[in-house]
């Protein structure tokens, strides 16, 4: 028989003592917080872009110019060679475009008129340094920079579309001096500028879809959502990142058929990431301010330029109200209004020429 151990039985009938369980389920709702918070912070946080020239960011295909602070500006050049050039214009593309969706003048006119075209890919955007530092007043700096750069002179024509439309209410506050004529087209409008009247903001407000109203709001209200709203996938972001075909007119829809197919350079627009180009785009476009353009005095109270403001009336990305309100604010701008035109009536055919024509020579030419 065996000997006694001596060992008392466990009151369990032998088993092993059960773990405190009630500590660790009042832990759990604190982990499961923890945890949430993380993922959530991680959901927020966008990727680091993918800055060119850099081990895993994309190749340097275009020259570039040095900022002071050390960033760089991809550029591309059109028309007839700058040193023999009688108008020397700028050209800064609108959102989710780059260098190369430059105004596109026929060669005749160009050679005509000594046309010489500087575009260049916008921070984040293309082969352009990201600056996450961006404000209103940074993208005229910069511009005057690469002026400077590539010494076109004490002044320069500008003309901006779309988001680069909206930059060029900023050149006109911080840059007057070096200006000899801007031309404004489709520019996006910031809802929130002082100076609009409720009834006018509310109407363009209400022209656009759903989905524009949220994620506008999000960029103006709580921009450090921005990344997130637009990828996440409950619920739609922006329609214009995302194509949507209901905010595109008629002659938009008949346009992006006949034409965007020589955008065979498209994949380079985003090729950063989206968060420094298109979100810092809503950031900044759509936030808050110090200013209004309709504060603005006239940059050439002499007469030596004319700013030009033109707008597609079937216009449903950027409606059409806000700039017709600015245009009667401002009565130095000359406003143009297309009344079958859409928001891509620069890409039309001979609409280039039309617009750097008035802009050159005047309305009447």
């Amino acid at each position: 028989m065996a000997a006694d151990s001596g060992k008392k039985p466990s009151a369990n009938g032998g088993k092993a003592p059960a773990p405190n369980s009630g500590s660790i389920a009042k832990r759990l709702p604190r982990i499961a917080l923890v945890f949430l918070v993380a993922l959530v912070y991680r959901q927020l946080q966008a990727p680091p872009p993918k800055i060119p020239g850099t081990p895993g960011g994309p190749p340097i295909t275009s020259p570039r110019i040095k900022l002071q602070d050390g960033r760089h500006l991809a550029y591309y050049e059109s028309g007839v060679p700058k040193d023999q050039a009688t108008y020397k214009i700028i050209f800064m593309h609108g959102f989710d475009s780059c260098r190369y969706d430059v105004l596109r003048v026929s060669p005749e006119l160009a050679q005509e008129l000594g046309i010489y075209l500087l575009s260049f890919d916008r921070p984040g955007y293309g082969e352009s340094d990201p600056h996450p530092g961006r404000t209103v007043k940074s993208l005229a700096l910069d511009i005057e920079q690469l002026a400077d750069a590539l010494e076109l002179g004490p002044k320069f024509y500008l003309t901006g579309f779309s988001m680069g439309g909206n930059v060029m209410w900023s050149c006109l506050k911080y840059i007057p001096h070096r200006l000899a004529g801007v031309a404004i087209l489709g520019p996006v409008a910031n809802y929130w500028w002082s100076g609009y009247p409720a009834n006018v903001s509310t109407e363009a407000w209400n022209v656009q879809v759903a989905q524009d109203k949220w994620a506008v709001g999000v960029a103006h209200h709580a921009p450090w959502l921005t990344y997130w709203w637009n990828t996440q996938k409950f619920f739609p972001g922006s329609s214009v990142i995302s194509f949507n075909p209901a905010i595109m007119s008629r002659e938009d829809m008949g346009l992006i058929q006949a034409k965007f197919g020589y955008r065979t350079y498209a994949h380079q627009v985003r090729q950063q990431g989206e968060y420094e180009s298109l979100h810092r785009d809503m950031v900044v476009g759509f936030g808050k301010w110090s200013w209004s353009p309709m504060e603005l005095e006239d940059p050439f109270p002499n007469g030596e330029g004319k700013v030009h403001l033109w707008h597609g009336a079937e216009d449903l990305i950027v409606p059409v109200e806000l700039s017709r309100y600015i245009s009667r604010r401002l009565p130095w701008v000359r406003y143009h209004e297309l009344p079958t035109a859409g928001h891509l009536f620069p890409i039309a055919d001979g609409m280039p020429d039309v617009i750097l024509k008035s802009l050159l020579l005047g309305d009447d030419e």
